[in-house]
């Protein structure tokens, strides 16, 4: 499919105001839970990525990039995000606290839980459904996400903060190449960075998520490639399983070609041009609800 020049020009421009536009907002608005200092690195936060008017479908995915929880790999959350958008859906991308700064579990987390909070909160501001709210993340980002859709929970009905009342738990999931597991089929950089060098047996069990699936864990998109020779596809294979298991839906495509770390393979403006997993994965979201019919 190609799209005409003027069509093309509009898109690419479009991408390039968004990108201009888009603002970071702390998920805290002091210090967040936890934090060692004040420098950027202490400071997580959520910059939003909103569909045209004419396209949104009130759906929102916030977005975990990857990078072994010691870097954030940019275009696997600016490029998903932009792409997000051509579906008609907002993307939030989340600036986690890493291992490469001095932080442990649960801090990153707390951080991935408290920006599903924020969006649902902040619902109304941007035009986005609370009950379409979704996580998405690619290799470490992946087992961020992971983490809170298998360790979720309804929100402090009793608190003051209007963002804590919130659920954390996502609508929907969609994990891009992910590391899953803290078992032997990990990736170690990232389980290191994330849990330190001599975790014990019980928090490895704990953030081995493929262990952790309930009826309650929300339907995902899964991918993952054979030739991954950095996150083996066990990862996705395990999860997948364990969703079977517990009864729960999800849509799992393994991908003979393409190495570790590919996003969209394409540039966001030119969806058609991307990896085929952009087109499997959009009409997986028309099916949930959160894609453009």
């Amino acid at each position: 499919m190609k799209f005409p020049i003027g069509l093309m020009t509009a898109l690419l421009t479009t991408f390039q105001v968004l990108a201009q536009d888009a603002q970071p907002v702390h998920l805290w608005p002091a210090a967040a839970p936890g934090a060692l200092g004040t420098d950027d690195k202490d400071i997580p936060t959520l910059t939003p990525f909103l569909a045209k008017p004419e396209l949104a479908t009130g759906a929102a995915l916030v977005i975990c990039p990857g990078g072994g929880y010691g870097g954030l790999a940019g275009h696997e959350g600016k490029d998903y995000a932009l792409w997000l958008n051509t579906q008609g859906i907002a993307g939030f991308v989340l600036k986690y606290r890493l291992g490469s700064g001095g932080y442990r579990h649960p801090v990153m987390l707390g951080d991935a839980a408290r920006a599903v909070r924020l969006v649902r909160a902040r619902a109304a501001e941007w035009k986005i459904d609370p009950k379409h709210v979704g996580i998405m993340g690619s290799s470490a980002g992946g087992h961020l996400a992971s983490t809170l859709l298998t360790h979720f929970d309804a929100g402090d009905a009793n608190s003051s903060d209007e963002i804590e009342r919130q659920s954390s738990r996502p609508d929907v999931g969609i994990l891009c190449y992910a590391v899953i597991s803290m078992g032997p089929n990990t990736h170690g950089g990232s389980k290191a960075n994330l849990l330190g060098n001599n975790p014990s047996a019980e928090l490895v069990k704990l953030l081995s998520n493929e262990l952790q699936v309930t009826p309650q864990t929300p339907p995902c998109f899964l991918w993952h490639t054979w030739e991954d020779n950095a996150v083996k596809v066990e990862n996705t294979l395990e999860f997948a399983m364990a969703m079977r298991r517990a009864d729960v839906r999800f849509d799992l495509h393994i991908y003979e070609k393409g190495g570790h770390g590919m996003g969209l393979a394409g540039n966001p403006a030119e969806p058609a041009k991307c990896h085929d997993w952009t087109r499997d994965c959009a009409s997986w979201l028309k099916v949930e609800g959160f894609g453009r019919k």
